[in-house]
């Protein structure tokens, strides 16, 4: 899967953005509100399931910054808040989340912007390093 991969849905008020190689698959977004995200379901995101207030406030507990949102009425180029301040917090048993923009040159060279929330591995297992995929819950990882 390409890491540019970008997919929207809007309801007409807002429009969820969803970046699938950033997923974590912490199952959030679903068990908290299923009327939305369905990980069956063809698409997966149903905005018309629940209001916009809903479902931005479930975007906004995102791990990963898989989800974001922006409001139509402010255009894509508009950003969710975010302190001048880069805040790194350390999950227990998962990754390293990152809150705020951030620029990462990885060991190829290459450079890659990242907004918002990133979640960087720290067991060693993801199979999308630097990024967690999520592999240390299912592996059962636990920190020294």
């Amino acid at each position: 899967m390409s890491a540019n991969i970008t997919k929207e849905y809007t309801n007409g008020e807002i429009t969820a953005v969803w970046k699938p190689t950033t997923c974590i698959h912490s199952e959030k977004c679903w068990r908290g509100l299923s009327s939305v995200f369905n990980p069956k379901g063809k698409p997966w995101i149903n905005v018309e399931g629940a209001s916009s207030e809903e479902l931005m406030k479930q975007i906004d507990q995102c791990p990963s910054g898989a989800l974001s949102y922006y409001k139509n009425s402010e255009g894509k180029s508009a950003t969710l808040d975010v302190s001048e301040l880069t805040k790194v917090e350390v999950i227990p048993n998962g990754p390293v989340r990152v809150h705020g923009d951030i620029e990462i040159t990885h060991s190829n060279g290459a450079v890659e912007k990242r907004e918002r929330i990133t979640a960087l591995c720290r067991c060693g297992m993801s199979s999308n390093k630097p990024y967690c995929d999520g592999t240390h819950k299912r592996e059962g990882w636990q920190e020294s």
